[in-house]
């Protein structure tokens, strides 16, 4: 935060020396371009804007947009009106208006009429307030997010567009200051990245975590939207923080909160145990694992078993006795594979308890996990303190030294945090388990441990799109899974119809409306 303070300092500094002149020539006591945040409300009159516009200013990512029109608006303020003197108030970043301040016979439009003068300046102005009032809404309250993989199938479909509320756990405002507006880690098309990092701009590029008032918590099997925790820029298990993306660039998963901060998880057969008791997920959500089948026949039409049985993926045949693996058979489709004269036998494709599985969080070899037998695993929990050993060190350093930005190391058989030797913990912040409920195909908190909250984005709320990408035609739509609810009891009710009335009577009202004042 100091160095932050130090930065805008400089900056408010810098805008001072540049415009203190055309503080005063606008009739206002020089000094003032010097004063922090003050400054800012005399240059809105100056450009003869309204005094909320520091309201955009302040929130990131969308200052990125309104600054620029600012330096334009300033030089206007000044008889500088031609296109030449847009491009250089632009393409200088504002010190254009350097320009004006020393080395010209500046001019102060007094009360200038601000509404665009041709046809272009008004679709200009058009886009750029449309822009900003997108981002505003994407960044703070409502982000559209997509479902690429099939972790949550049955309760969230690969091609399901979602929105993500960003208001009920907090808005989380922006980590990275200087970022394209609109866009994830990639800028589309270009492919380039859409942000600044701490090398291309010290200090300025990151900004600390922050979080806008939320009206609920994280409840227990509700389904999140969170940034991957392990996504750098080397691999999944790269540990050198050097090399992560900032944490609102990294990744967007989708998975199933089974386990809250403070609970006391255990996998037992694939089944989560919380506290000791099996976790009773919602009626929406339709577990699923994987088995293996054997056919009584050489010959084994997957695509007809996969329509006939509601699965999800296969793989096969694994062997040369033509036994299939499908990875995302439900309780209701291994019933009816068990009474299927053409299966020879089905088994579920587990390993069993005390088996190492090296790709399991904490991916240490004194843990004999696996994916289907895990744990047990406290979460951590905010203010919460638990006792540190050599033995759980591995579970919890991560969270320590990655997620809390502790300096943390081992010397012999002690362990050190922040210098002191430690034998305890206490953590800042909540953490969750996050799972999919396909659990033979899903990468998730039993490959890379707990979610820090500082990673979660939001919680899907309704899924205003479905596309079938096996589909044709009008099949290519899934429409009954169109406006429909992401959460709730019973089966999802499409809202569809009711959004097609409302966007009609609004038309109508329009209509006449228009009609009434011509």
């Amino acid at each position: 935060m100091s160095e932050i303070l130090i930065i805008l300092l400089v900056l408010n500094f810098i805008h001072g020396i540049g415009t203190w002149k055309l503080y005063k020539i606008s009739g206002h006591k020089p000094f003032y371009s010097f004063f922090p945040i003050y400054n800012v409300f005399i240059l809105l009159k100056i450009i003869n804007r309204p005094w909320w516009w520091i309201l955009i200013i302040i929130f990131p990512v969308i200052n990125t947009i309104i600054i620029p029109v600012i330096w334009v608006e300033l030089s206007r303020s000044f008889k500088k009106n031609s296109y030449a003197d847009t491009f250089f108030s632009i393409c200088s970043l504002g010190f254009y208006n350097y320009y004006i301040n020393y080395f010209t016979k500046a001019q102060y439009l007094e009360n200038r009429d601000i509404n665009p003068k041709s046809s272009n300046g008004e679709w200009t102005s058009s886009i750029i307030f449309a822009v900003i009032a997108a981002t505003f809404v994407h960044t703070y309250f409502i982000q559209p997010y997509t479902i690429p993989t099939s972790s949550l199938e049955k309760s969230l479909l690969v091609g399901d567009f979602l929105f993500v509320s960003k208001f009920h756990y907090g808005a989380r405002v922006p980590m990275t200051s200087i970022a394209a507006p609109m866009v994830h880690d990639t800028i589309p098309v270009i492919k380039i990245r859409s942000y600044l990092n701490k090398e291309q701009l010290p200090f300025l590029a990151e900004l600390p975590y922050m979080r806008l008032p939320g009206f609920q918590k994280i409840k227990r099997n509700e389904i999140v939207c969170f940034n991957w925790p392990v996504d750098t820029m080397v691999n999944m298990f790269y540990t050198d923080k050097n090399y992560y993306k900032p944490i609102d660039k990294k990744t967007n998963y989708v998975k199933r909160a089974v386990g809250i901060a403070g609970d006391t998880l255990e996998i037992i057969n694939g089944y989560v145990y919380i506290n000791g008791k099996k976790n009773q997920l919602p009626e929406r959500a339709k577990l699923q694992f994987s088995y293996l089948v054997q056919p009584k026949k050489n010959k084994f039409n997957q695509k007809i078993m996969i329509k006939n049985y509601d699965i999800t993926d296969r793989f096969g045949p694994i062997n040369n006795n033509y036994t299939y693996k499908f990875m995302g058979i439900s309780d209701a489709s291994l019933e009816k594979l068990k009474k299927d004269t053409n299966v020879e036998w089905i088994k579920k494709d587990t390993l069993p308890r005390g088996v190492k599985d090296l790709s399991v969080f904490p991916q240490k070899p004194s843990f004999n996990w696996n994916n289907d037998f895990f744990g047990p695993i406290y979460i951590p929990k905010k203010s919460e303190t638990i006792e540190i050993t050599m033995d759980n060190l591995p579970i919890y350093e991560r969270a320590i030294r990655v997620y809390e930005n502790n300096d943390l190391y081992i010397d012999g058989d002690n362990i050190y945090i922040n210098g002191s030797i430690a034998n305890q913990y206490t953590f800042k912040q909540d953490y969750y388990w996050l799972m999919g409920d396909n659990r033979g195909n899903s990468q998730d908190s039993r490959s890379w441990g707990f979610v820090p909250f500082d990673h979660v984005v939001g919680k899907p709320v309704f899924k205003w799109l479905s596309i079938d990408y096996n589909g044709k035609g009008f099949n290519k739509i899934r429409w009954n899974r169109m406006f429909t609810t992401v959460h709730g009891d019973g089966q999802p009710t499409s809202y569809l119809i009711h959004f097609i009335v409302i966007i009609l009577l609004w038309n109508i009202i329009s209509y006449f409306r228009r009609k009434k004042l011509q």
